[in-house]
């Protein structure tokens, strides 16, 4: 299998069945807790950064593969993903933090499925970017739903 496909499905992620771009999200979410964890100040952000330049470099390599906007493509839910928690500060109480994790999880998901305030559109831009560009924008909504929830916890309790 070419290495571009390799990464770009996630090591087979956007193989699984059902739920492609779910499992992927899933997978991220793990990797982003241990970048967090051994490098506190920037690891997020690098691996973010990281995501979206590979999904680029991978995705034109998967539509050419699997059509337009390959479901097995996830590296693109990857990056999204990852954007979510880019402002978290993780406590390092794996319970609390599960919570936080499974939220932002849930945050993403929400918006990357149904693409509402303005994502459906970005998926629509050509190639490359409308693959990676919904993602990142369901990615800065569920950032900001997080950072709300947290607040809005913060407040009440």
């Amino acid at each position: 299998m070419n290495i571009k496909l390799v990464f770009g499905t996630l090591f087979g992620t956007g193989f699984l069945p059902n739920a492609p771009g779910t499992w992927g999200s899933l997978v991220t979410l793990p990797a982003v807790y241990i970048v967090a964890y051994f490098f506190p100040l920037f690891g997020i952000p690098i691996f973010f950064v990281t995501s979206c330049v590979v999904s680029m470099l991978c995705a034109e390599e998967a539509q050419k593969v699997y059509g337009h906007d390959p479901s097995q493509f996830v590296l693109d839910e990857c990056a999204g993903q990852s954007l979510v928690f880019i402002a978290t500060g993780f406590t390092f109480v794996f319970v609390e933090d599960l919570l936080t994790l499974l939220i932002g999880f849930l945050f993403f998901r929400f918006f990357d499925i149904l693409k509402p305030l303005g994502i459906d559109k970005l998926q629509k831009l050509p190639g490359e970017i409308g693959i990676l560009a919904d993602d990142l924008l369901a990615g800065v909504y569920a950032l900001i739903c997080l950072h709300l929830s947290e607040y809005i916890h913060l407040a009440l309790f």
